[in-house]
């Protein structure tokens, strides 16, 4: 530690071959971190894992990233991922596993570029800090464990950091072009999302690089017309694609890349608005929920059930939680209330705000005594990039109307970055007794052990008191001791520095590890006690204990016949888009129950009957396991069900066709066969119309149906022309009456059998 505060030269960086020994660690952490265990998710995000059984089959699939092996529909994001998923599906074989790995590999590469970035400037230990906070800030590998899109989006958005860099430090225009274009391949994984970078990128490169204001515009103009070009590429050539000749663009209103883009992937996350009955009217998402309550009212045929809707309503409102930093915890998936403090609340902060306070000290240590016209240091140029990626997303997650937890990912970088700098900073400062300025170490330690407390303390149940107090009074001594020692010159004090980042990081490191030892959730990953629930935020008081999270849910055709609780939830029947999990949209309201249900509090799966689902209380070792291996939500296969259809399949290109992708999904993925998702993900895509589905029954594409109270959207009359012109098939021929039956369609479902000549 007595070499913390020395800097190293650029060109002796640059040139140096070495390995350093401390970043080994490291690396193995993160590889332990993103990669263990990995093996044991049968399915990982079902949603796009059947995408890559799809695109396996043929270019066709591939290109367009089909949902269905049929070329039916998308999934509702671009395809540069699961291309690359795909292609390491290709390599090692068809495995839950083989589709994680491009992200969990991504992970580890985010932690070693951010300490490549950060020890050129600010020094070697600061890039050891720096990859070590990010290696152990708790939703990268939670994010990195699936196969959701965001490791890659970041690790992405890292190298064309790389490129920016280099482009100030050589003075070649070539390489600006090269990062500015990395963002278009970024925003062809996650579309606008990929742009939350841009202030950063724009605020850099005017500030660092040492040419004429009409140079920077020009270079700066090309660079930004390139990433536009690119990242449209795809869009243009998919838009231009006639209908018939491709799938339906998934969760677009208006089959359109574009409109994809720029709307439900773009400012409706802003705004929180969500399309409504499959049409492009949007509507305000805290509305959602009056629209579903309005649904259940008009198709609500007695007194019973209007009674029930009533209870559930009030025990809907009962299950508003207590958010850290005032209001309730109102938002879906436990993201909070718009507002300043919205990352020091329950559900966010454990996933992401854990050095917030050390980070916003370490900023004032980094900028003390800039002035606005400069001239500036290497060091404070980077650490204004830095700045500008932080406070832009961060901004953005604290009034967003709609996103999920692992989408904090975007802001591991800069916060470990000035985790990392800012480290070697104050401690400069701290050692050099610097005035006001050398107390900035003691402050930041001890006010981020006060949020670490603050953070821990709704889990006590789960993780016990111990740690807490510890991590609190660790962090009080420590300060104090630090305070005391001020003046004191020995070496002893170098010892203080490990000692600092020990306290930091400890419970972020037992966080991070949360889904290794708990279980994670790939469709809504997230860390902690209970990140097998995908919910976030800290355990409800559930009482019955083989019940926890979404591994106690009762799968579809099980004849169990456990009462549920009003601590569980339900996501809106009819309504658009609502309660989706993988990058769908929501409302920001309590999730309603679906009309006509029996279960009051219950959540029910799409394509599936009620579940008797509590949020978690236990959190055994076995409970994890299946929660691996299940993959979230109906992930395995009703094998009567498949082998009905098999059996009298006649040549019919899809083996059946169901409201939603949740249904379809697991089938995909267990046959490689076509199956319909007449609505896309959510059942909400205005895909199908009356006249079309007639036509494909005609030429013998499809026969069975199966359909369930969920995602009907805007293919009502499309549902309500099925019933009306079909054949009934018995429950006994298909649906399994096992209280261990498989998930999959069957419980409260129907299936049916339709033939026009």
């Amino acid at each position: 530690m007595k070499h913390m505060n020395s800097e190293v030269k650029e060109e002796r960086t640059s040139n140096k071959k070495r390995i350093d020994l401390f970043l080994v660690p490291i690396v193995l952490i993160a590889a332990f971190l993103n990669l263990f265990k990995i093996w044991t998710d049968e399915y990982a995000n079902a949603y796009y894992t059947a995408a890559v059984k799809s695109m396996l089959q043929n270019f066709h699939n591939f290109f367009y990233a089909s949902f269905d092996p049929g070329g039916y529909v998308t999934i509702d994001k671009p395809p540069v991922v699961f291309w690359i998923q795909t292609i390491s599906a290709k390599i090692f074989g068809f495995h839950g596993w083989s589709v994680i790995l491009p992200q969990a590999l991504a992970g580890i590469g985010s932690v070693l570029l951010l300490y490549v970035l950060v020890k050129r400037t600010f020094g070697v230990w600061a890039g050891r800090f720096a990859a070590l906070a990010m290696a152990l800030t708790p939703i990268v590998p939670a994010v990195s464990r699936t196969n959701n899109i965001d490791s890659m989006l970041v690790f992405t958005l890292l190298v064309a950091t790389w490129m920016l860099f280099r482009a100030v430090r050589t003075a070649k225009f070539g390489w600006v072009l090269a990062a500015f274009a990395m963002i278009g391949v970024a925003f062809n994984m996650k579309m606008l999302q990929a742009y939350m970078v841009l202030p950063a990128f724009y605020v850099f490169y005017v500030v660092a690089t040492k040419i004429t204001w009409k140079k920077k515009i020009a270079f700066l103009t090309t660079a930004t017309a390139l990433m536009l070009a690119v990242s449209v590429s795809w869009a243009v050539v998919v838009d231009s694609t006639s209908a018939d000749k491709r799938p339906y663009m998934g969760s677009s209103q208006t089959n359109s890349v574009l409109e994809l883009a720029f709307g439900y992937n773009g400012i409706n996350r802003l705004t929180g608005n969500t399309s409504v009955t499959g049409s492009s009217h949007k509507q305000p998402a805290q509305t959602e929920q009056q629209t579903a309550s309005s649904e259940t009212k008009q198709n609500s045929n007695s007194s019973a059930d209007s009674s029930q809707s009533s209870n559930q309503r009030k025990s809907s409102s009962s299950q508003k939680m207590q958010a850290p930093g005032g209001g309730n915890q109102n938002g879906m998936f436990n993201t909070g209330n718009p507002g300043p403090f919205r990352l020091f609340q329950k559900g966010l902060s454990d996933q992401i705000s854990w050095l917030l306070p050390f980070v916003i000290f370490s900023i004032v240590g980094l900028f003390v005594g800039v002035k606005f016209k400069g001239p500036y240091t290497t060091k404070q140029k980077e650490s204004l990039f830095w700045l500008a990626w932080l406070l832009p997303v961060a901004v953005f997650f604290s009034i967003a109307g709609f996103f999920h937890q692992y989408y904090l990912i975007m802001l591991a970088p800069p916060i470990a970055a000035f985790a990392g700098a800012g480290a070697v900073a104050l401690w400069s400062m701290y050692k050099q007794h610097n005035g006001w300025k050398s107390w900035l170490l003691p402050g930041g330690i001890l006010t981020t052990a006060a949020l670490q407390v603050y953070i821990m303390s709704p889990y006590v149940s789960s993780i016990g008191v111990a740690p807490i107090a510890g991590v609190g009074a660790l962090g009080v001594i420590l300060a104090l001791v630090l305070a005391v020692r001020k003046q004191r010159k020995n070496s002893l004090t170098n010892y203080l520095g490990a000692a600092v980042m020990v306290v930091l990081l400890a419970m972020p490191a037992y966080w991070a590890m949360t889904p290794i030892i708990y279980g994670g959730n790939s469709m809504l990953p997230s860390a902690g006690p209970d990140s097998s629930s995908g919910m976030g935020g800290p355990p409800s008081t559930a009482t019955n204990s083989k019940q926890s999270g979404f591994n106690g849910m009762q799968p579809p055709g099980s004849s169990s016949s456990n009462s549920s609780s009003n601590n569980q939830m339900q996501p809106p029947s009819g309504s658009s888009n609502s309660g989706q999990m993988p990058g769908g949209s929501s409302n920001n309201g309590q999730m309603q129950p679906p009309s006509g249900s029996s279960n009051s509090g219950q959540m029910q799966m799409p394509g599936g009957s009620s579940n008797n689902s509590q949020m978690p209380n236990s959190f055994s070792s076995k409970s994890s396991s299946l929660k691996r291996k299940s993959g979230g939500m109906n992930a395995e296969v009703n094998q009567k069900l498949l082998n009905y259809l098999t059996k009298n399949n006649t040549g019919e290109k899809y083996l059946f066709a169901t409201t939603d992708s949740t249904s379809a999904a697991p089938y995909i993925i267990k046959t490689g066969k076509p199956v319909m998702a007449m609505g896309g993900f959510s059942g909400s895509d205005p895909i199908l119309t009356v006249s079309k589905l007639k036509a494909m029954i005609k030429k013998g594409e499809v026969k069975y149906f199966y359909l369930s109270g969920m995602g009907k959207g805007g293919q009502s009359d499309v549902i309500t022309w099925i019933k009306e012109n079909s054949k009934e098939i018995p429950s006994s021929k298909w649906q399994s009456t096992s209280s261990s039956a498989q998930q999959g369609p069957s419980g409260n479902g129907t299936l049916y059998e339709i033939t026009l000549k």
